[in-house]
């Protein structure tokens, strides 16, 4: 049997991000996520794989306890992307997001005010799922965990 049968799974979300560090702080100290590999990836290879000529690009791992991870990407060169549109609604097609199930939602309502992020949802302290974005306006939606004895 040859590899046409094989599909390992997905085990990461990739998006790109203006500032590395900025990013990091807020999926770290706001979302509790860890760091957990990087690499400067440039040449043939990355221009391919990104259809970008001249891709170099800065990436760094993110993980949280369980799940798949997030992957920024901040392109080094070339340089000028193009933001999301600030007018931009959920119901928009150039809308999608990240879906992320947090175990602690009600611990997360005071640091999420604390970064001055931009909500998407309607704040809403007491909710169990929230849509918020992140400081490039990636759409993340966080999803309280399930109750005890659901599954994972």
């Amino acid at each position: 049997m040859g590899d046409e049968g094989v599909f390992l799974g997905i085990d990461h979300t990739a998006i790109v991000v203006s500032d590395t560090d900025r990013s990091l702080a807020f999926y770290t100290n706001v979302l509790g996520m860890r760091v957990v590999g990087g690499a400067e990836n440039y040449g043939v290879e990355q221009e391919h794989l990104n259809q970008v000529f001249g891709a170099r690009l800065r990436i760094t791992a993110l993980r949280a306890e369980h799940g798949p991870g997030i992957e920024f990407l901040e392109y080094i060169a070339p340089p000028g992307g193009r933001p999301l549109p600030a007018n931009s609604k959920a119901n928009d097609l150039v809308f999608w997001n990240t879906q992320l199930v947090v175990d602690d939602f009600a611990n997360l309502a005071a640091p999420l005010r604390a970064s001055a992020i931009t909500n998407v949802s309607k704040r809403n302290d007491n909710a169990r799922v929230q849509i918020v974005r992140d400081p490039d306006g990636h759409a993340l939606q966080l999803n309280a965990a399930q109750t005890a004895g659901a599954q994972k």
